[in-house]
């Protein structure tokens, strides 16, 4: 199919992950564990289902906004693998300007906030793997960038990975 080679898989990658295609195998993995996890509440909190509910609603609009912002703006360069583009450019306008990884950072807050609107001790922890896995992902496709673009050590000294302005 056109739109995977567009996109940059190949054969070749599928057999020495030459641009990140396991990462995204894994990803997937990840993303439906953490949807088919069962909730866990080792006890019964007395939360004020308001408050809970105002913050899971405030976390999963943020996690929308870096959703839908960061794949509109990457445009043309709109990839699942961690390698770029081979004709890309990099992107360092709209919400690429505020944090390196806003897809992720997205993917991140929208596990949070289902971990908060169920009150769920295991996805939280799976929301932390979570974490844990696409700031490495990151760490691996930065290097990636570096290669590719060499603006991109300046705009990482700029722009926080995950979280703006934290990290």
């Amino acid at each position: 199919m056109k739109i995977f080679s567009d996109w940059g898989f190949s054969r070749q990658g599928w057999r020495n992950n030459q641009r990140g295609e396991y990462w995204v195998v894994a990803q997937a993995i990840l993303i439906v564990g953490f949807v088919v996890l069962p909730v866990y509440r080792p006890i019964n909190l007395p939360l004020d289902k308001f408050v809970n509910l105002s913050v899971a609603a405030l976390l999963g609009l943020a996690a929308l906004v870096l959703l839908a912002k960061g794949l509109l703006d990457l445009g043309q360069q709109l990839t699942p693998l961690p390698y770029p583009k081979d004709n890309g450019q990099l992107v360092q306008t709209g919400v690429y300007s505020i944090v390196r990884h806003p897809v992720y950072s997205g993917l991140i807050l929208a596990a949070l906030s289902w971990a908060i609107f169920f009150v769920s001790l295991s996805h939280l922890v799976a929301a932390a793997i979570l974490f844990v896995f696409l700031d490495a992902k990151a760490s691996h496709e930065e290097g990636w960038l570096t290669q590719k673009y060499p603006d991109y050590a300046d705009y990482r000294q700029q722009v926080k990975k995950l979280i703006p302005r934290l990290y």
